[in-house]
């Protein structure tokens, strides 16, 4: 016996605007038949959240599948699975496409030639899923820009709960962001972390999907917005507070990475903040809490 729930949808050209969008949507559970061998031209996310099973790859080699776990079947890949005989397993899937697929796979968040993938939970990609499952409802005029936006958290929230790069396991990442700071190049970065510059890069894209460079450049260019937006800092004491020396060699890399000179950004966002000017540095990790007005 098994159980089975699904809904598809086709979206329309201004839908596939929005960068990704949701194709179908399956709810199953118990001892499903197995699936294929067959290809399909998109992929499909599908996540096992309790039982075993198993997942043949293009290679002839068949891999055991234990949850939680993540499936990807990659466009044009053939692919051929299904849950153990006798126990079953309880699987969601998502059927997406869209031009945003090709970023998300240069990030990491979509992993095609990776297509078992272990998990630690599967709590964050289920919500995701159910949140399409709710926007599936008959006449939903809403229907796929919900969807949409829900593939995207869907693909943040299994990039999270990856068994190997779960939120608080990578060292490599947490002290690369603490010393994001410090002017250092990245062989420097490496050495300080007994690696090479080849070990460093390979880390970082694998847990980032970026470069060091890039990673550190992220973290210090938000910083930087931060203090322009929110401090009366001259644009050399900035510079130096997240990193560079050189505050000409930081205003042109500013402008090139934002589009606007650090003084122009300033000029655009510092007057929004509320309560005006101040000479506090703003303290990421603890963000203020706005709740409501005391009564007169």
């Amino acid at each position: 016996m098994y159980h089975t729930w699904m809904r598809y949808f086709t979206p329309g050209p201004v839908h596939h605007r929005l960068g990704l969008v949701c194709l179908g949507v399956g709810l199953q559970h118990g001892e499903l038949p197995a699936v294929g061998p067959r290809t399909l031209d998109h992929h499909v996310a599908v996540v096992i959240s309790a039982g075993t099973g198993w997942l043949r790859t293009p290679d002839g080699r068949t891999r055991t599948v234990t949850a939680p776990a993540l499936l990807w079947l990659a466009p044009g890949t053939p692919h051929h699975y299904g849950a153990a005989p006798g126990t079953g397993w309880d699987e969601s899937f998502v059927d997406f496409t869209g031009p945003a697929t090709g970023a998300y796979t240069e990030l990491g968040y979509i992993e095609p030639h990776r297509p078992l993938v272990p998990l630690t939970d599967t709590a964050g990609a289920r919500a995701a899923v159910h949140r399409i499952v709710r926007a599936a409802r008959r006449g939903n005029p809403h229907l796929e820009v919900e969807t949409s936006a829900a593939v995207h958290e869907l693909l943040v929230a299994l990039h999270g709960a990856r068994a190997d790069t779960a939120p608080g396991t990578d060292p490599v990442l947490a002290a690369l962001a603490r010393d994001a700071f410090l002017p250092l190049s990245v062989t420097q970065h490496a050495a300080r972390h007994g690696m090479t510059p080849t070990e460093l890069r390979t880390a970082v894209r694998r847990g980032a999907g970026c470069s060091p460079k890039d990673y550190l450049l992220h973290i210090r260019l938000g910083r930087a917005k931060e203090l322009l937006a929110a401090t009366e800092l001259p644009v050399a004491a900035v510079a130096r507070r997240v990193g560079y020396d050189d505050p000409a060699y930081f205003s042109r890399l500013f402008a090139r990475r934002v589009g606007t000179a650090p003084v122009r950004f300033r000029q655009r966002q510092g007057r929004a903040v509320p309560g005006g000017w101040s000479d506090r540095i703003p303290d990421p990790e603890h963000p203020p809490v706005i709740g409501p007005r005391p009564s007169a």
